[in-house]
């Protein structure tokens, strides 16, 4: 494993640890300054929530809620070298509010759920077409409320149309950005 492969936490209890992730390929961790925008949308409202972090790659997106006190860290992840990386981090941290599966995210979403989710991070392969499949089964199946928000980055501009296509509850863009070849955008369920 490479001294590139590693990413470090921006602020919050683990602020300044680095977190290395295994040489996987199509895994690219959120960059720092996109972490960083992310969680300045949303630095009112995400301690003591709930995250679920659809294919969480090397996790940053998850240790980082985790960082800022999350109440719960539910983190997918098909790849099992990266899934057995983010059980390392998980331990490394010492925390037990972070609870890593080995699953793939479409057919996490597809089983029957009771749990509600604050907010949702999904970030899937780019150039796969798994967003709007992941969208509809979001919507679809009982993982969020109407105040849940969901953290979307793609490799294109999420667009109102678009959302309506593929996502069957009533949702708002509240920020968007792009940051090199990656779009960005909180959304809010409605």
């Amino acid at each position: 494993m490479s001294n590139s492969n590693s990413f470090q936490i921006i602020a919050g209890e683990y602020r300044g640890r680095k977190l290395n992730f295994p040489n996987v390929n199509s895994l690219r961790p959120t960059p720092g300054k996109v972490r960083e925008t992310l969680f300045n949308w949303i630095q009112f409202n995400f301690f003591g929530k709930t995250y679920l972090d659809l294919f969480s790659g090397s996790g940053a997106l998850s240790f980082e809620a985790l960082s800022r006190g999350a109440k719960q860290v539910i983190a997918i992840e098909k790849n099992s070298s990266a899934w057995k990386n983010l059980e390392k981090n998980s331990k490394l941290l010492k925390s037990n509010k972070i609870r890593c599966f080995n699953q793939d995210a479409l057919e996490f979403l597809a089983q029957k759920n009771e749990q509600h989710f604050d907010f949702v991070f999904l970030d899937p392969p780019f150039h796969q077409n798994i967003l709007p499949k992941a969208l509809k089964l979001l919507s679809e199946g009982n993982f969020i409320n109407t105040s849940s928000k969901i953290y979307i980055e793609s490799e294109f501009e999420v667009t109102q149309n678009f959302l309506e296509i593929n996502f069957s509850k009533k949702i708002k863009i509240s920020k968007q950005k792009q940051s090199g070849q990656v779009n960005y955008c909180l959304l809010e369920v409605l």
